[in-house]
């Protein structure tokens, strides 16, 4: 690997999601976005739900984070996220069908509801369908 690369590892429990050598990348860090080039300070943090861009021989990717961690070491950076996928394969639809259900749940104003779970419902959807248009 160049001195201008670092490998990106991205795991979900269900699968490998992304493991390649990249330019850079941009990660939605617990604290704000964080960018990390090759040679980066060592580093561990939590991930927010968000979106994570890529640069990668002049082009641009972008993947949907749903949480999880992030470690960077010697040129490497490996995100554990709780989900994550690439933008060509967010099911729109679907996406759009969980937001109207948060949605109703959060409006429904029943006492038993788990606010915080329907809110991270939300978030997630509303991340997807944002990357997915682009945007």
């Amino acid at each position: 690997m160049s001195e201008n690369k670092q490998r990106l590892e991205i795991v979900t429990p269900q699968k490998k999601v992304f493991s390649e050598d990249v330019d850079f990348l941009v990660a939605p860090g617990a604290d704000g976005e964080l960018g990390i080039l090759p040679g980066h300070t060592p580093l561990i943090t939590s991930l927010n739900v968000g979106i994570m861009r890529v640069e990668q021989e002049g082009k641009k990717y972008s993947i949907v984070v749903s949480g999880g961690f992030m470690e960077v070491r010697n040129s490497k950076v490996t995100v554990l996220a709780t989900a994550a996928e690439r933008t060509d394969e967010i099911d729109v639809a679907r996406a759009e069908a969980a937001k109207k259900r948060a949605e109703e749940r959060l409006a429904s104003k029943v006492p038993d509801i788990d606010t915080l779970r329907a809110e991270l419902a939300l978030r997630r959807a509303i991340t997807r369908i944002k990357a997915a248009s682009g945007k």
